[in-house]
């Protein structure tokens, strides 16, 4: 089959053949009380809201929630986005070749973030974590994972190599804030960035397409991570390197809290100064791939022609995105220029509970930190 057109590429009407992904497909009711289908479209370059008219029972039960499809059908802009009215779809077993062009992934080297992430838990000092680094490091097989898994299935860096991206930009962050606040453990928010998310290295699948694992539907990447915390602190006791009870707990808090709430699956309230910061710089690098997504990988000029400056309404962050650089030409015509922002990932339009930040009272601070030399969200999103 000849190439399809990428649909980060695809125009208002413009007729749309080819094979996709298709996520959290469903049957909707018109107000005229008529089925159609309604699911999200993707490939390696982005996603697009689809919708076929009148569809049936009978056609639904054909089609996977989450899989791959084989469509024909036209473009149609709607309230500033592009969506694909679809007028035939049929189950698809993709080709290898087509899997390297419907599977998203990272712009950005896996190796060189992988070296990164390490060389800023090669800063800590603290034997213990440094002895928890080891272990987890020495597991071959749960690193490899950590290099190609995505984020998240749909939300934020939902990619592959997404999570690696994700937890070394959270370990940026951690290095420029940790600073202004010296009170706060640096080592126990740099242990806690990377250990948090790790467990969606067994929680997704992305083989054939992102999807929840049995173990994702049945423990998750928290009670996941949890659990490989254990089995690392046994590890460590066995080669005579115990880790204090304390300093596990407060690990075990962080990866209980990092949601933030128990309304965005968080199973503790963030109850420690790096527990919180671990929370609130994790909403921030969720959120803003989110927004960075929606607005700036279309023009202004395409913004208009599909009808609008304004993004269709994004349930993560409960609110319509208003697209246009505003300072772009001012910035050109001074002699300076706007940001280059690299390529950026679509935001799912799909519906989320998305987590505020978490701020309550923080305990007293534990002792003094000694910032390191080293160089260099969600709460409820992943």
């Amino acid at each position: 089959m000849p190439k399809q057109t990428y649909i980060s590429d695809l125009l208002p009407n413009q007729l749309v053949q080819g094979v996709f992904t298709i996520q959290n497909c469903q049957l909707g009711l018109t107000r005229n009380n008529k089925k159609y289908l309604k699911c999200l479209l993707a490939d390696r370059s982005g996603r697009a809201p689809a919708r076929m008219w009148n569809a049936t029972d009978e056609l639904y039960r054909t089609l996977p929630t989450d899989g791959f499809v084989y469509i024909e059908g036209q473009t149609q802009p709607y309230q500033g986005e592009l969506q694909i009215i679809i007028q035939m779809i049929n189950i698809a077993e993709p080709t290898e070749e087509e899997l390297l062009d419907l599977l998203p992934s990272t712009e950005r080297d896996i190796e060189d973030m992988f070296a990164r992430l390490f060389d800023i838990l090669d800063t800590l000092k603290s034997p213990s974590l440094r002895a928890l680094v080891d272990a987890y490091r020495q597991d071959e097989t749960l690193m490899e994972q950590f290099r190609r898994a995505p984020a998240a299935m749909q939300l934020h860096h939902a990619y592959l190599g997404g999570l690696l991206e994700h937890t070394l930009n959270l370990m940026r962050l951690a290095e420029a804030v940790t600073p202004l606040y010296p009170q706060i453990n640096r080592e126990l928010v740099i242990m806690g960035l990377f250990l948090h998310d790790l467990g969606k290295c067994e929680e997704l699948t992305w083989d054939a397409g992102f999807s929840y694992s049995d173990d994702g539907q049945l423990v998750g990447h928290i009670g996941r991570g949890l659990v490989w915390l254990n089995d690392k602190a046994r590890w460590c006791a066995d080669n005579d390197k115990p880790i204090p009870r304390d300093v596990l707990r407060v690990l075990e808090h962080i990866i209980l809290s990092h949601h933030g709430q128990p309304e965005f699956g968080a199973l503790k309230i963030p109850s420690t100064p790096e527990a919180i910061l671990v929370n609130l710089l994790d909403n921030i690098d969720a959120k803003m791939q989110m927004a960075i997504s929606a607005t700036c990988d279309e023009s202004t000029a395409k913004s208009e022609e599909l009808g609008g400056n304004f993004t269709e309404k994004l349930w993560a962050l409960n609110t319509r995105l208003y697209r246009p650089d505003v300072l772009a030409e001012e910035l050109e015509r001074a002699g300076g220029s706007a940001p280059v922002v690299p390529p950026a990932k679509p935001a799912a339009s799909a519906p989320s509970t998305s987590a505020a930040p978490a701020a309550p009272a923080a305990p007293a601070a534990p002792p003094k930190a000694k910032p390191s030399d080293a160089p260099t969200l969600k709460g409820g999103l992943g």
